[in-house]
């Protein structure tokens, strides 16, 4: 696990043996935990920059181990980060690349199966839009909506939301809180529901009481009347 976590055999070995020992000096680690002695020092300057292991101030240094819990949570945190870099140069440098040919083997639709997929995708559409992002929420699709809220509230500031829901609107009152929602309308019922995002790409959910199929779809035809069908019951609801 601690391999998984970014720690090599090295760093795994000396850490387990100050927690079982306590504050000791180098040389002793490097006796314990059988790591060579011309590496020790190595080792344990990389265990400090991970948030592993800290040392006393004075000669002769003595080293001690930082709580596995809190070791945990800034190694996460740091990972996190790193994440959101590697994704923010992914956005820039590759999906530009991606868009601008069209790639034999890119399909015109695709059906999701399974809610780890339907997020994912929904995660995938929301965070590409630059324009505007529609949504017709069906009362089956609310747990996948408020998945979704830190997903809406983290869109570009040049995005609007238009976001129509199905039953009752005081049921749906936590998504007025989420940045970048625009208006909240409300109808009675709607068949099925979806997220269309720049007239460019769509994700339906139909069915009537849990959705029986998903797709996500950027058929420019297809798209299109999604999206004409939106406006259509759009302009027939009321304000939530």
């Amino acid at each position: 696990m601690l391999r998984e976590m970014g720690l090599n055999a090295y760093e795994v070995d000396a850490y387990v043996v100050l927690l079982e020992t306590g504050q000791i000096t180098a040389m002793e680690i490097s006796r314990e935990a059988k790591v060579p002695y011309s590496k020790i020092y190595e080792v344990l300057n990389s265990l400090k920059e991970k948030g592993w292991v800290k040392s006393s101030e004075s000669r002769p240094f003595k080293y001690y181990p930082v709580s596995p819990l809190e070791a945990s949570a800034f190694t996460k945190h740091r990972l996190e980060d790193k994440f959101l870099g590697w994704e923010q140069m992914v956005s820039e440098a590759l999906q530009p690349l991606y868009e601008k040919r069209e790639l034999v083997e890119r399909p015109d639709i695709l059906i999701l199966h399974g809610q780890q997929a339907v997020v994912a995708k929904l995660e995938e559409v929301l965070k590409k839009a630059n324009k505007e992002i529609m949504i017709a929420a069906p009362i089956f699709a609310r747990p996948i909506i408020a998945s979704a809220d830190q997903m809406l509230s983290g869109l570009k500031k040049t995005v609007t939301i238009k976001l129509m829901v199905a039953g009752k609107s005081d049921e749906w009152q936590f998504l007025k809180k989420v940045a970048g929602v625009n208006e909240l309308r409300a109808r009675e019922h709607m068949f099925g529901g979806g997220v269309i995002a720049d007239g460019k790409e769509a994700m339906l959910f139909l069915g009537e009481e849990k959705p029986s199929l998903v797709i996500w779809s950027n058929h420019v035809g297809l798209v299109g009347f999604a999206r004409e069908y939106f406006q259509f019951l759009w302009d027939s609801s009321t304000k939530a």
